[in-house]
């Protein structure tokens, strides 16, 4: 009848997903539950360096001729200012590329940076430049100046 309890295992559910589940698994349960276990945010911004240097290795097999906003001489009071600039230049890379590895990189790195931004919470500085004023250059330049802002993150007094 068609209020028969229907009894099956999880595996019986997942069967048709199986092959694919322990790589899934892998890639994006297992990091997360690491992360979610990390005593401070260093680790993530680890992790934005390590997306940032696989970024800069993948463009170099193909030809990327945008500029972004860059901000190369930031000041450690307007750290988080260039930080959401160099975000919401990450979207103008994630919108032009053709790149699944760089998508899904920039992705990552977009979803890590703004975890470990969170923890300064609504910073408010004053006398930093808006995103529009910084100088444009190109994608290497960008990615060397994102590092170096990410360093002063890491190295906080």
């Amino acid at each position: 009848a068609w209020n028969t309890p229907i009894a099956f295992s999880l595996r019986e559910c997942l069967l048709p997903f199986w092959p694919q589940l322990p790589c899934y698994f892998l890639q994006r349960v297992f990091p997360s539950c690491i992360s979610a276990g990390l005593p401070k945010t260093e680790a993530n911004w680890q992790d934005v360096i390590s997306d940032l240097k696989r970024i800069e290795d993948l463009i170099q097999s193909i030809h990327v001729d945008a500029t972004l906003y860059t901000e190369s001489d930031a000041h450690p009071n307007c750290k988080v200012t260039a930080m959401k600039c160099f975000l919401l230049e990450l979207h103008v890379i994630l919108h032009e590329s053709r790149n699944e590895d760089i998508k899904e990189t920039v992705e990552n790195l977009i979803i890590l940076a703004n975890s470990s931004l969170s923890s300064n919470g609504n910073v408010t500085e004053s006398g930093c430049k808006e995103c529009e004023e910084l100088e444009e250059k190109n994608i290497k330049e960008f990615l060397q100046s994102f590092v170096h802002i990410v360093q002063m993150f890491i190295n906080l007094p």
